[in-house]
């Protein structure tokens, strides 16, 4: 089945845009112009405590697409199992993108035309760590609505963290990995001496404190609400597990990214 999503006639056609790390400038032309030509934005609610995400999403609307040419439909974001962990974890997860994907499925055999467009607003970019695509994958998979999609990048909070810290992600000749807080607690990947670290919610970078590594850390990058902070890991740990306490009690959430970067034996 194709996936290329262009004026069809009858069919549903689905955009899934990568809208960056938080700030409406950082869009692409290809995402504004997929913006523009949307009739309805599918939009999860992850409730109270989250409810910035939400105004996030429609400050970028209102900054990109003119008023009264779109119509916003939202829905509440199923809980997911969060105390699951080992062999439960995966289940768990699958289970959590199933009932993402009953929600989906209703918001697009309900809502959206079969002439019309409807998108996803994807943080970041939608093929890093995001289950859009696979959630969208199942629902087409189960054969009760039909729609083409296509698929926009976006600038992940990994490429917004270095540029930030106006650093690279790897070094010449030397490879990078992106892996998660999980991972991470498994050991430091061999052969590797940049590491990014996404969906840490247990701070993990506090078990290689006395290590020979930096830390380059950024909390809710892209947004008003932005923190930074890199440095010696043993000098920086601290100050990052203040500051990320801090911004958690603040707001009730927290959404953070890092780079460890083992250093060099003549930066040591």
């Amino acid at each position: 089945m194709s996936v290329a999503c262009g004026r069809l006639g009858g069919v549903r056609k689905i955009h899934v845009i990568g809208i960056g790390a938080g700030d409406p400038d950082q869009l692409t032309l290809q995402a504004v112009k997929a913006l523009r030509s949307t009739d309805v934005f599918f939009v999860l609610d992850k409730g109270e405590v989250k409810s910035d995400l939400v105004r996030l999403r429609r400050d970028i609307l209102d900054a990109h697409v003119p008023a009264g040419t779109y119509r916003v439909v939202a829905a509440r974001d199923p809980e997911r199992d969060r105390s699951a962990g080992g062999s439960a974890y995966s289940p768990a997860v699958g289970d959590w993108r199933s009932a993402r994907a009953d929600i989906y499925q209703r918001m697009i055999a309900e809502e959206l035309g079969e002439d019309e467009s409807g998108a996803f607003l994807v943080w970041g970019d939608p093929a890093l760590y995001d289950s859009t695509l696979g959630i969208l994958k199942e629902v087409l998979e189960r054969g009760a609505v039909a729609f083409a999609y296509d698929v926009v990048p976006g600038i992940s909070s990994v490429s917004a963290l270095v540029a930030r810290h106006r650093t690279g992600l790897n070094r010449v000749a030397r490879p990078v990995q992106i892996t998660t807080g999980r991972r991470l607690a498994e050991g430091f990947p061999d052969g590797v001496d940049d590491v990014v670290v996404m969906l840490d919610a247990h701070q993990t970078f506090l078990r290689y404190a006395d290590q020979d590594l930096d830390i380059y850390w950024g909390a809710y990058i892209g947004t008003p609400d932005e923190i930074l902070a890199s440095g010696p890991i043993a000098e920086a740990a601290p100050r990052i597990e203040r500051l990320r306490a801090e911004a958690r009690e603040r707001k009730g959430w927290i959404m953070d990214t890092y780079l460890l970067r083992r250093r060099k034996p003549e930066e040591s």
